[in-house]
């Protein structure tokens, strides 16, 4: 029984990602107004080789990410999983500080 069910549900997901996998822009809005010129601003100020650096720095944090969820999915102990959690949370909080202090020095310019 218990198979069965985990069976379903991957048979479910499955489908689900392939139907994403087929229109991946269907739940995808474009950003739009302020935002996008905000960021279309940003970084057409940027040389080539700054851009290369951001993306690389945003690459980093996105593997940051996945290896902190990766770590917390398989995590069987309850309490390592929430420090997991914590942590990555601590990360999105830099992240977000981060970004807040780009977007208020781009502000200023």
């Amino acid at each position: 029984m218990k198979y069965s069910i985990t069976a379903g549900f991957l048979l479910v997901l499955f489908f689900s990602i392939l139907s994403y996998a087929a229109d991946p822009q269907q739940d995808v809005e474009p950003m739009s107004g302020m935002h996008m010129r905000q960021g279309m601003g940003m970084m057409n100020n940027m040389s080539e080789e700054q851009k290369n650096e951001h993306m690389r720095s945003m690459q980093e944090h996105m593997l940051k990410m996945h290896e902190f969820s990766n770590q917390i999915l398989i995590e069987k102990d309850l309490a390592k999983k929430e420090t997991l959690k914590k942590q990555q949370l601590e990360l999105i909080k830099t992240h977000h500080a981060q970004i807040i202090l780009n977007h208020n020095q781009s502000q200023l310019k």
